[in-house]
């Protein structure tokens, strides 16, 4: 009897590995970084640092009998700062699709709304390179177990999504909305709403819009959010532009500027205004950047100290 358990489990085993390898497979994707940065002014004057990045992207899925896709993602980013500063775990998710109903993700962490998946500015995100950059621009939230539903082609040249974020004990769920529009050769239109319902006390309305042309080696963007609070102090608005021009199918160099308004401007309450230059350098899978970059009022205050300079090196590897 014991004999005919073990070798009935081993065929169950091994039965269950085949189906496994069957179904679906499990790859790997991974990115790493080294970085030279200098910061010159005021208080932050911190001189020249280096820093690096890695990243690790598991994602395994296969196609049921039913003819959907089911996917999981996971990352290991060291000291991604979610959890800890220390903690390798970043985002995970896992999505079902299919090319008629479209693709809906859960996201346990690190997931995206509809509109702040989209509300990246144009010219990159200077403002992050900035120690003293106190406070990153607010979107409709994501989070943790939340929904992001891409919707199916129904027009070539146009993709739209949703996203859902259950409430929280007291509040209500915020939901939001993109639709992108590429029919024009060249030519990126994006429009994005969603509301901020997290905090019962400070309800907010999220609005993106966003715009990018190319004509032969050159490429301009604009966009702009806006993150109207019930609270005026949390007011938010971001507004960016950027020209980009392709000297070779290797070599760009790029202009950019944003200006950031937190609260309600006064004396001393003033917009963040930054721009950058770079260089960029793309090869197999590296990517060189050389950048030089400024900021002004970088914590929304007319304090002289807080007006910065950086320029940064930056190798990344995509593997």
């Amino acid at each position: 009897m014991n004999n005919f358990k073990k070798v009935g489990l081993s065929a169950l085993a091994g039965s269950l590995v085949a189906t496994s390898a069957y179904a679906g497979e499990v790859t790997v994707a991974g990115g790493a970084g080294m970085f030279l940065e200098h910061i010159n002014g005021g208080a932050a004057n911190s001189g020249k640092s280096f820093s690096m990045s890695n990243q690790l992207t598991f994602t395994g899925g296969g196609e049921l009998d039913n003819g959907l896709n089911v996917s999981i993602s996971f990352v290991i980013d060291q000291g991604d700062g979610v959890t800890a500063s220390t903690a390798p775990f970043d985002s995970h998710s896992v999505s079902v699709s299919s090319d008629s109903l479209g693709t809906i993700k859960m996201s346990g962490e690190g997931g995206s709304s509809a509109s702040g998946a989209v509300d990246g500015m144009v010219s990159g995100d200077i403002w992050d390179a900035f120690q003293a950059a106190a406070d990153e621009p607010e979107a409709a939230p994501g989070g943790s177990n939340g929904l992001f539903y891409t919707l199916p082609t129904v027009m070539d040249g146009v993709s739209a999504a949703i996203s859902y974020a259950p409430k929280g004990t007291g509040y209500e769920s915020s939901t939001a909305w993109n639709i992108v529009y590429s029919g024009v050769e060249g030519l990126t239109l994006t429009y994005a709403q969603g509301d901020d319902n997290s905090t019962d006390a400070s309800e907010a309305d999220h609005t993106v819009m966003k715009a990018s042309y190319a004509y032969g080696p050159i490429t301009v963007g604009y966009s702009e959010s806006e993150y109207d609070d019930e609270v005026a102090a949390g007011d938010q608005s971001t507004e960016a532009y950027n020209i980009a021009y392709t000297i070779s199918d290797d070599l760009s160099i790029s202009y950019g500027s944003e200006e950031l308004e937190f609260g309600v401007q006064s004396a001393s309450q003033v917009a963040a205004e930054f721009e950058r230059i770079k260089l960029t350098y793309t090869t197999g899978g590296m990517t060189l950047t050389a950048s030089q970059s400024t900021g002004d009022n970088i914590d929304y205050s007319t304090t002289a100290t807080k007006d910065q300079e950086v320029w940064a090196l930056g190798a990344t590897f995509a593997f």
